[in-house]
């Protein structure tokens, strides 16, 4: 299976919900403010939504800490989201970490700026527990 196409409808349907969610509400806002209505128009499309979701960090067997998602979409996407000038590598390496840390392969970066953007980043090898 090739991966950069892995939940590429779903993630279709997330990047409807944020182009919404930026015609409406523009930019200026905080994150936690574009987080909520995010939550709403993802919910508008029939799929679950968890906000802020723990996501504990290992090294070797030790947990070593936690961070918080700001949206998991269908237990299978990550939604990291920015409201920044713009995109800046560290955001990317932030969503990248998500990803090696859980089972979830499939990442989305959304930055509410003055102009809207996003990346898409699919995080996989043979270290990740399939279930």
């Amino acid at each position: 299976m090739n991966t950069s196409y892995q939940h590429s409808d779903l993630t279709q349907l997330i990047l409807k919900a944020f182009f919404n969610v930026y015609n409406k509400l523009g930019y200026g806002f905080l994150e936690k403010v574009y987080e909520n209505a995010m939550r709403v128009e993802i919910a508008k499309f029939g799929l679950s939504c968890t906000a802020q979701q723990p996501i504990d960090v290992y090294y070797d067997t030790e947990k070593v800490g936690i961070y918080y998602a700001d949206l998991v979409v269908n237990n299978c996407v990550i939604v990291e989201l920015k409201a920044a000038i713009g995109l800046a590598p560290e955001h990317e390496a932030q969503l990248t970490n998500y990803l090696k840390a859980t089972n979830i392969e499939v990442g989305l970066l959304l930055n509410f700026g003055r102009e809207p953007q996003y990346k898409r980043k699919v995080f996989t090898n043979n270290r990740k527990n399939h279930l």
